[in-house]
């Protein structure tokens, strides 16, 4: 493929892009397929030929869209959002032909430095503490991770080594095993500090638990992954009162700020100490700017896991300019209020029952009844494929969970969604064993 033929597919791929988000309701939205349906629709070994662009665009939609469970669809209401918007899709397109590994300062300077100012402005727009603003002089900053999960791992191991470092300098005798063998990490059943839990969208008391943790020298790490965006919104800063005890925090942008994954937004308040935990510098990763200080200090390979990293806060600029701050409260607040939609409708049908308190766009309902009930209505509603939930399980009670999640989810899909969970019940308790 040469550039021109590039141009030509590459502007065909964007109206097909176009087209199936446009058309995407009409899918259904959970796949009918097999596990293992795809290895008999295509060749045991790659083709010894090129084969034609057309052929494969057309195996797109053989092999490829019956067994994709559509995110982006209004009728898509499981786990929590993937964000998607056409900005970040224009932002990831230029990341891809861009191609660079920004894995030193010089490697990318763009790479590195844009995303460290995506991260002040986003912390900004959260009223994050200075002390998480990298700024010119300040001793905290932001970075990017692939998830939550790598979020999480990253504060562990930084605590783990700050720990060790801290009981070394005191005890010259112990070695980094003696130490190990005696650290305990303190956790619930959510594992760390959460705001906003997968499960049902509950808060620890951050401002209880952060002078504690403080007082008795222990690393707080605070996962907002879904909820975090929201703090966007004045009316939802105060939930994030009591950061300014954390040591980390972390939310995901790629899940409710219209940023394509993966977008996971992290912030310490003292970089050194995550740096000391993974600073690495062999030869080839060593360039003639390395004495300046800004460029070692934002070298993002010590922030991380792996040692590459792609130009992800392109999606962040590019988002943040053409939504503005304005635009991005407006999405959160519209989404929040269709959660409030579901929530009515729930409580004027006497059958069922909310159960958790409905702050932002996730709603935890069931029928009033037996967890097998319960399991036997989300069932029927999986094997519809009109509309897609997850459950979950809340002080022993199995719960179906109404996460407002695609961008384009209006209240027309909420009442439609609503008429076919009743329907779907109608005929459940019609049953004889009901």
């Amino acid at each position: 493929m040469d550039a021109a033929e590039f141009r030509r597919r590459g502007k065909e791929m964007v109206d097909y892009v176009a087209d199936y988000l446009e058309n995407i309701e009409k899918r259904l939205v959970y796949p009918d397929v097999e596990p293992g349906y795809l290895r008999s629709l295509i060749p045991t070994e790659a083709p010894l030929e090129p084969e034609s662009y057309e052929d494969v665009i057309k195996d797109v939609e053989r092999v490829i869209m019956p067994g994709i469970t559509h995110w982006h669809s209004p009728y898509f209401f499981a786990y929590f959002s993937a964000a998607s918007s056409y900005p970040a899709m224009l932002a990831d397109m230029l990341c891809g032909a861009l191609g660079c590994i920004g894995f030193s300062w010089a490697a990318s300077p763009a790479c590195t430095e844009l995303e460290t100012v995506m991260l002040d402005w986003l912390g900004k727009m959260l009223q994050l503490p200075e002390c998480f603003i990298a700024g010119t002089h300040g001793s905290g900053g932001g970075v990017i991770q692939g998830t939550a999960s790598e979020a999480t791992l990253m504060s562990l191991l930084a605590a783990r080594c700050k720990a060790i470092r801290r009981v070394q300098a005191t005890n010259s005798n112990y070695s980094e095993s003696d130490v190990l063998g005696k650290l305990v990490a303190y956790t619930s059943e959510q594992f760390c500090a959460t705001l906003g839990t997968t499960p049902s969208c509950a808060f620890d008391r951050i401002v209880e638990l952060g002078p504690l943790c403080n007082e008795e020298n222990i690393w707080m790490h605070i996962d907002a992954a879904y909820a975090g965006s929201a703090f966007i919104c004045p009316e939802f800063r105060p939930l994030l009162n009591g950061v300014e005890f954390a040591d980390s925090f972390n939310f995901n942008p790629h899940k409710w700020l219209l940023v394509n994954f993966d977008c996971s937004a992290m912030w310490v308040k003292k970089r050194t100490d995550i740096i000391g935990a993974f600073k690495m510098e062999p030869l080839y990763l060593k360039h003639e700017n390395q004495e300046s200080g800004r460029s070692i200090t934002f070298t993002h390979t010590h922030w991380q896991i792996p040692l590459g990293r792609r130009f992800r806060s392109l999606k962040l600029w590019f988002v943040f300019r053409l939504y503005g701050l304005q635009g991005l409260q407006a999405h959160i607040r519209k989404q929040v209020a269709l959660a409030k939609v579901f929530e009515s409708l729930v409580r004027a049908d006497k059958r069922f029952e909310i159960c958790a308190e409905v702050i932002m766009g996730l709603v935890c309902f069931r029928l009033k009844g037996s967890n097998e009930l319960n399991q036997n209505l989300l069932k029927r509603i999986t094997d519809s494929r009109e509309i897609h939930l997850v459950p979950c399980q809340l002080s022993g009670r199995f719960v179906l969970r109404f996460a407002i999640c695609a961008r384009t989810t209006e209240s027309s899909h909420i009442q439609q969604a609503w008429r076919h969970i009743t329907q779907l019940t109608f005929e459940l308790l019609q049953e004889p064993s009901h």
